[in-house]
């Protein structure tokens, strides 16, 4: 019997004023699973060591991403062409934030029994994070495709450093984000992470 089945035979016991067999036949055919876990939040720094280790590719396309910081430079350099808001609101901020920016998503979602570790881990842009949600990637028709390798696409990382090294002092490092994505990269730099 299939879901929409189960649903449609539920509706028709509560019809027919069957609530306690409706009830029976969710229990038994559908039953809603509780999962118990502890949330955390990555630091930047971690996050960085993920989209290194996948060569900045969005493990569910394919498509190249984007250090963070990238992105607000474009914004800082170009204005209201590239505009960025804070709290990514979409008709204030440039669809490539939601396309390019880099962020982590659990394989299988923490809510549905997913282990926070790094094998249960990829890289992907945040537009494809909010599409897939907390469903397995059976429910969305998503693959996990292969990483990139950081020599070959380094998401305009060295870029960034050059840049960097000649306007550091014409860039607003008051932005906490820009601020924390900045000193992540100097520690994945100093500690070899990536050269």
């Amino acid at each position: 019997m299939s879901h929409i089945d189960i649903l449609l035979e539920a509706l028709d016991k509560i019809t027919h004023n069957q609530k306690d067999s409706a009830v029976k036949l969710i229990t038994t055919n559908y039953k809603h699973v509780f999962q118990e876990y502890e949330s955390r939040n990555m630091s930047y720094y971690e996050k960085l060591k993920i989209f290194i280790r996948d060569g900045f590719i969005d493990r569910y396309t394919g498509k190249k991403l984007l250090f963070p910081n990238v992105l607000r430079i474009l914004s800082f350099e170009l204005g209201d062409v590239f505009p960025y808001h804070p709290n990514w609101k979409m008709s204030d901020c440039h669809i490539a934030y939601w396309e390019m920016f880099p962020t982590y998503d659990h394989i299988v979602p923490i809510a549905r029994g997913g282990k926070d570790e790094s094998s249960n881990i990829v890289t992907t842009s945040q537009m494809m994070n909010s599409s897939k949600s907390g469903f397995l990637l059976e429910e969305t028709g998503l693959k996990i495709v292969p990483g990139g390798n950081i020599s070959d696409w380094d998401g305009m990382i060295s870029w960034y450093i050059n840049y960097m090294s000649k306007n550091y002092n014409n860039i607003s490092l008051g932005d906490t984000s820009f601020k924390a994505w900045d000193k992540a990269l100097r520690k994945c730099v100093e500690e070899k992470i990536i050269t």
